[in-house]
């Protein structure tokens, strides 16, 4: 959800382990151990650094190989250090809840960024607003603004991430968009200078964000309107029903695959290419909702990235259509 990059080529693969690594799952090759050049490059660093840690665990479909360095900021000024201090050849890629997303069986070289609890408050301000915090998932952010009386929230109960991501790709769900709730975004850049972007200068579009690549956001304000909490309480309600009626939310999956290209809905284009069920490897296609890809228990990233590349391609064959990834993926192959 939302990655900033160098120019430069990433770090390659160690064959040796270094020390302080974690195990990882699958045949992924450690890469080079840099966490202890970082703490010394950096010693007001407060955040954790962990080397070759792996990222399955923190991504829905649970798979993927390692980060060759995770960074969790204590807060936006940990943050803005790590960046501003962090060699320019270092690719640097931020991670949310991982709910839309496929991390490669290789792992990903350079700083993978997670936020934490240091960007998981919100507050309700004057005037129907809310700012919250990048780490905090959307449900949750629709429920304070549930309990604040604040309509026009309650769609982000059915965008299974957390702020980061949602501000990232314009995340939407039943009537609703990023775009639609957005005063401001706050982040922080490849350099380390926090910046303050207005909704204009996102330059929306429909899953798509045109803000700098670069930029980790770290907080949000967002606008609603006066409502009664009893009344949201039951739109919410309803999104969450629908959720469980349609969508194989009990799986380990990644949310909607692909974005719906314009004029069609692309589980109709998956169900009429004859993909419903499909299956590569230990990836399957869903039954419940085509548009969904599922782990059924000991897929490989490459599996569930195959799964999708196969569909596209039936798709095309099928209807002409090109269907457009909505899931990130990130890594070495």
């Amino acid at each position: 959800m939302g990655s900033c990059a160098s120019r430069h080529p990433p770090p390659q693969p160690s064959p040796a382990r270094g020390e302080g690594t974690c195990s990882m799952r699958g045949d992924a090759v450690p890469f080079a151990d840099i966490a202890p050049s970082l703490k010394s490059a950096m010693p007001s660093l407060r955040g954790r650094l962990l080397a070759n840690q792996s990222l399955a665990d923190l991504t829905w479909f649970r798979v993927g190989g390692p980060a060759q360095v995770l960074f969790m900021p204590e807060d936006e000024s940990d943050l803005a250090y790590l960046l501003a201090n962090l060699p320019a050849e270092i690719p640097v890629t931020v991670i949310g809840l991982g709910s839309n997303l496929i991390v490669r069986d290789g792992g990903v070289a350079g700083v993978v960024v997670r936020l934490g609890r240091g960007f998981g408050d919100t507050a309700i301000e004057p005037g129907a607003r809310l700012r919250t915090g990048a780490a905090v998932p959307d449900v949750r952010v629709a429920k304070a603004g549930q309990e604040a009386g604040i309509a026009g929230l309650a769609f982000l109960r059915g965008i299974p991430g957390a702020i980061g991501g949602a501000l990232r790709m314009n995340g939407g769900a039943y009537g609703g968009e990023t775009k639609d709730i957005l005063i401001e975004a706050r982040g922080v850049d490849r350099n380390g200078n926090v910046t303050v972007l207005g909704n204009a200068d996102m330059h929306y579009s429909y899953r798509h964000c045109g803000a700098p690549e670069d930029v980790i956001f770290t907080s949000a304000l967002l606008q609603g309107r006066p409502g009664d909490p009893q009344a949201i309480a039951a739109e919410m309600d309803k999104i969450t029903e629908s959720r469980e009626a349609t969508q194989p939310v009990k799986s380990r999956t990644g949310g909607s695959t692909f974005k719906n290209p314009p004029g069609h809905k692309a589980w109709q284009l998956i169900d009429a290419a004859g993909c419903r069920g499909l299956v590569v490897g230990d990836a399957q296609v869903s039954g419940m909702h085509c548009n969904f890809l599922i782990n059924r228990g000991n897929a490989r990233a490459a599996d569930i990235e195959g799964l999708g590349e196969e569909v596209r391609r039936r798709v095309r064959e099928n209807s002409g259509v090109e269907l457009e990834w909505e899931i990130k993926r990130i890594g070495v192959r």
